[in-house]
């Protein structure tokens, strides 16, 4: 997948947990779970929003693009 999801880091830095989170910008467990994982194929504005807003961070914090044709380094 091209989108590294770095929502774990986040959370990290921030010293939140994940049922934290989700109870603070109304979403289940589950579901940040699957974001967090980057197993998710869509995250609705609102929610990126809310993430960040509580996060106190820019998307591109959270969310960050890499060429699948690159070598890694």
């Amino acid at each position: 997948m091209s989108i590294i999801v770095n929502l774990d880091v986040m959370m990290a830095k921030r010293k939140i947990s994940l049922n934290e989170l989700s109870s603070k910008i109304d979403i289940t467990p589950a579901n940040l779970s699957i974001l967090k994982t980057g197993k998710a194929k869509a995250i609705r504005f609102s929610t990126l929003e809310a993430i960040c807003k509580e996060l106190n961070c820019q998307p591109g914090d959270i969310l960050e693009f890499q060429d699948e044709n690159e070598t890694t380094k």
